[in-house]
């Protein structure tokens, strides 16, 4: 396997709190959840989201599903002592998995990460977008303010509290915090990989392009990957996102978020990323 990465802090005076990791056949991206309250943690999110992929990688053997309930029972051990784990706003972390193994592919969606598959007459997306069913009425009234009004602070702290009530709870969403059993909520499946032509995987900062400015499709996205790499996608998004610096024109959380991308051309057992 092959594997090049290109990830970004949303601001450059932030810690990335996205987290690709490799391994033998397999790709892990993590993207940390915004901690807009406190959360009882002495680490932060970035470190809670290294700690996972990495933790995932080791555990690579017992397969996606398995392999992510092992990293969080591993990552919770490392702070249980230090940190409050029961806090509301313990870190968490969307998670994303592809792995080769003999002639499967295997992937693993939990949160508002996304794997993008295309057998080269079909491309499909798997996309967890169960954090955007959940505070619907807080997240509307953030959205309609201008990302300089003074309100907004405030709306998106509301916004989070909502969300984190729904947190990892039968119909609200799901994502690596501290119960293992979070892994079960997962997305997953298999494609044989005779049938995959190309994969990426993506941080919801870099689904921008598709998703909220749609600048273009996924088989486009995947072109420009494959022709111009990740780093030409998140700079594409960048540059979007410096044309609408009050998020009037496209409604958003953030200005700039974190964005991770990785493309893998699939065939006799590689992957190029």
């Amino acid at each position: 396997m092959r594997v090049d990465i290109a990830t970004e802090p949303g601001s450059p005076d932030k810690p990335n709190e996205d987290y690709a990791a490799t391994g033998p056949n397999i790709v892990v991206v993590l993207d940390g959840q915004t901690a807009r309250t406190g959360t009882g943690c002495i680490h932060g999110v970035a470190w809670y989201s290294a700690r996972v992929a990495e933790a995932i990688i080791e555990n690579a053997a017992l397969g996606p599903t398995k392999a992510l309930s092992a990293a969080i029972t591993r990552t919770a051990d490392l702070h249980r002592d230090t940190c409050d784990l029961s806090h509301p706003g313990t870190p968490s972390a969307a998670v994303a998995v592809v792995q080769l193994d003999g002639d499967t592919l295997r992937y693993l969606v939990l949160g508002d990460v996304t794997v993008v598959l295309d057998s080269g007459t079909d491309v499909r997306v798997i996309s967890d977008h169960r954090v955007s069913q959940t505070a619907l009425a807080e997240r509307a009234i953030a959205d309609a303010m201008p990302a300089d009004s003074p309100e907004k602070p405030a709306a998106l702290v509301r916004m989070k509290h909502a969300e984190l009530a729904a947190r990892n709870t039968p119909g609200g969403f799901w994502v690596a915090a501290t119960e293992p059993t979070a892994s079960e909520h997962a997305l997953t499946g298999e494609f044989a990989i005779a049938e995959v032509q190309r994969v990426a995987v993506l941080s919801d900062g870099a689904t921008r392009a598709v998703e909220a400015f749609e600048l273009y499709g996924w088989t486009e996205l995947l072109d420009i990957l494959n022709t111009s790499g990740p780093g030409e996608l998140i700079k594409q998004v960048r540059a979007a996102e410096a044309s609408d610096q009050t998020a009037t024109r496209w409604p958003r959380n953030k200005l700039s978020d974190d964005a991770t991308a990785v493309y893998c051309v699939v065939g006799f057992q590689s992957l190029r990323a």
